[in-house]
């Protein structure tokens, strides 16, 4: 008969063992220990990996910062705060909604370019008026001159303003200042997003939903350039940006603030019609279009939420995920 175990002698069936020598005397309890079983399979919110337990975990750490809205967050939660960015390399503000916003909002300022014979409407008006009660300087150029200034991709529409480099805030402190007004905090986080236009759209609608601020890292990240201020539509100058050293441990911070973390990603595991968190303080983090969100990041996140869209289209853009999302959170506070 076939010996069917595989092996060359002995019973069939039988498994002989690999190890030379004496059978090992005592066996620790091991054999007890296989004979007990499994131990039953823990509840999906014991489970710290899963994402119930994810949400429990939240869900305590918010009812225990609860006391804590009103005050300072203690030195130790905090991360490393490095000096605001600032150099003496200045950027030009263009375009009339950008230039008028930033002069409404007392942006500092040095010059107002202006092109000669350019067409005079209501905010070029109020434009020069602000401009000549500041005091500022305003130099009339040529159109060709004024295109070469300001780099001849941009639609400046004859006006642009020399402003010092951006000045960021402190993401802590944002919420903060939140928590002192009796508000419900809700910031966008960005995750390896390099174009400067889909920043100026994401200031510019979290300035649109009530948002507090956003978030970018200090590397390989988009910073407040002249073009995102030209595609914030002047929102930059009132809604603001904070940099994060290193965007996961300011991630953990603002959680040990009693903050939310949300993801987004195609693949979460809810979507976005479904969310019961919307009432709560929330950061919102927007990862690229190609690579998404990191994976230190994800590990981060309370929940990764997903955008229902169609089969036929593979992803929405970052800009438009951060609006719709943004959109769907206030609609739920307003009606809450």
């Amino acid at each position: 008969m076939k010996n069917v175990s595989g092996n060359k002698k002995g019973r069939p069936g039988a498994v002989r063992s690999g190890r030379k020598g004496n059978k090992q005397v005592g066996s620790g309890g091991q054999g007890a220990q296989a004979l007990e079983g499994r131990k039953p399979t823990p509840k999906a919110e014991d489970r710290p990996y899963h994402p119930a337990g994810k949400r429990k975990a939240a869900k305590e750490r918010f009812d225990a910062a609860k006391g804590r809205h009103g005050a300072s967050s203690s030195p130790q939660n905090r991360t490393s705060r490095p000096p605001a960015r600032k150099t003496d390399d200045s950027e030009l503000v263009t375009g009339r909604n950008s230039v008028l916003e930033a002069l409404r909002t007392k942006t500092p300022s040095s010059t107002l370019y202006i092109a000669s014979r350019i067409e005079v409407d209501d905010r070029v008006k109020e434009i020069l008026a602000l401009a000549n009660h500041r005091g500022l300087p305003i130099i009339e150029l040529m159109r060709p001159e004024l295109d070469r200034i300001t780099g001849h991709d941009s639609v400046h529409q004859g006006l642009a303003l020399k402003v010092p480099a951006y000045q960021y805030a402190v993401a802590e402190d944002i919420v903060e200042q939140a928590f002192s007004r009796d508000q419900v905090p809700l910031l966008v986080a960005l995750d390896g997003i390099t174009d400067p236009r889909n920043l100026g759209a994401i200031i510019r609608s979290t300035a649109a939903f009530g948002g507090h601020g956003v978030v970018v890292p200090q590397r390989r990240s988009v910073g407040v350039t002249a073009s995102a201020w030209k595609t914030s539509a002047g929102a930059a100058a009132r809604t603001p940006v904070a940099m994060a050293p290193n965007l996961t441990q300011t991630l953990k911070s603002l959680k040990s603030m009693g903050l939310f973390v949300l993801g987004l990603d195609g693949d979460g595991d809810i979507e976005l019609d479904g969310l019961e968190l919307a009432d709560r303080p929330i950061v919102i983090v927007v990862g690229s279009e190609g690579k998404g969100l990191s994976r230190l990041v994800t590990e981060t996140c309370d929940a990764i939420v997903s955008i229902p869209i169609s089969s036929a289209t593979e992803s929405l853009n970052a800009g438009i995920a951060a609006s719709v999302t943004l959109w769907e959170v206030a609609r739920r506070r307003r009606s809450a």
